[in-house]
Formats: structure tokens, sequence, C-alpha cells
């Protein structure tokens, strides 16, 4: 799988919304209109703040799992999976606010063997019944020892597009940049129940450095 991502500092999806305050900032300010000019470059600001994508050291290990995304952990959950994996498995969601980075990076190697987008509502990505009933996107990916890991992107109250850059059959390189989601999110990782849980609730985790689980 190409890191369609690498070396570029802010995510090309973020670059309209860059562009849409600052065009306007500049023609404020030529036209004298200094307070609306620095609003409007304050934004632009933020706005390329939330896209930015800076570069992580990932991990080495052929067992790990990491963590798909920044934010916090708010849920650590043995539960039977029954859409992809259908079966017994361990759930791991972290929280993204508007203010953690939103790339979105590959939890483990291996391939990835389907992708299913499912429409569905936009409730506060922290509440439990988003797992279930939100917009999202989820990757399964096969290990090379045939372990299934399945990473979903989660849709939350303010989000309202998933994007996702790989196709099934690509390589899945952990912590390689595989999509994103805009403003406010949330990422769920289900790996098997025998694997070593490394992180507890409330800890702050950074996509593709930070260690989720290993698997034994």
């Amino acid at each position: 799988m190409a890191d369609r991502a690498k070396g570029i500092p802010i995510a090309k999806e973020g670059v309209p919304f860059v562009m849409g305050s600052a065009a306007p900032a500049v023609l404020a300010g030529l036209l004298g209109w200094k307070k609306t000019s620095m609003a409007l470059g304050a934004l632009a600001c933020f706005t390329g703040w939330f896209f930015r994508n800076p570069p992580r050291s990932i991990p080495l290990g052929d067992d790990l799992i990491l963590a798909s995304g920044d934010g916090q952990v708010i849920a650590i959950q043995e539960e039977f999976e029954p859409r992809y994996i259908k079966d017994q498995c361990i759930r791991i969601s972290i929280f993204l606010n508007i203010f953690d980075v939103h790339i979105n990076r590959m939890p483990c190697a291996g391939t990835v063997v389907d992708l299913a987008y499912q429409p569905g509502q936009f409730i506060i990505a922290s509440d439990p019944d988003a797992t279930v009933h939100n917009e999202q996107n989820a990757l399964m990916i096969e290990t090379v020892s045939k372990k299934k890991v399945l990473c979903v992107q989660v849709a939350g109250l303010i989000a309202r597009r998933i994007v996702c850059w790989v196709e099934p059959g690509e390589i899945a390189v952990p912590g390689e940049r595989f999509g994103l989601i805009r403003f406010g999110s949330r990422m769920d990782t289900f790996f098997p129940m025998d694997s070593r849980v490394r992180v507890k609730m409330g800890d702050r985790v950074k996509g593709g450095e930070s260690i989720l689980a290993e698997m034994v």
C-alpha cells in the first residue's frame, strides 16, 4: 500500500477549506477591512492546523496493533462483533475531538480483504451507540498469521465526510496513512481476544505511534 499522503503537511482534502477562508481574508485586507481579514485569517490558520499531517515514529513488531487515530481511549470492551469478524473480540474505541489530528493510520500489517461503507446517523462519537448506528467505513485486515483485525472509521456529531484511500487487496503497512474523517470522529479497532491490551481507559494515543495491544 502506497502511503499516499506521506510528506504532505496538510491533507489535500483540507486545501479547499483553507483556501475558502484564506482568499476572502486576503481580499478583506486589500479592502482595508482589518478585523474581518484577521478573523478570516485566523479561521484559515485553524483549518490548516485541523488538517495537519504530521510524521510519526512507527514502532516495529509484526504482532503489534497500533492506534489508528489520535485521541482519547473511551472504550476497551470484550464483545461479539456480528457484522464482519463474527466472533468474540476486543474493541478499543478512540474519540477524536476537533483539536486532534484526523489522519487515520493502519493498525497492523496484513492485507485489506474487505472494505464496507455503512450510511447512518451522526450521534456524538463518544456515545456507545455510535459504534453501530453512525455513518462508518470498515476495513477488514487479515494478518500473515490469518488473524482478523477490523478498523472502523466512525463519523461523529459534526463529521460529515469519511475519506478512505485504500481498496480490497492492498497490503496494509503498520502506521501508514489510509484516510481521514472531517471535524470530530471516532476510530474503533477490533482484534483477537487473546491479545494483550497495552492501554487503559482515558489514555491519550497517537495514530501510528501508540501501541494499543499485542497479538499472541
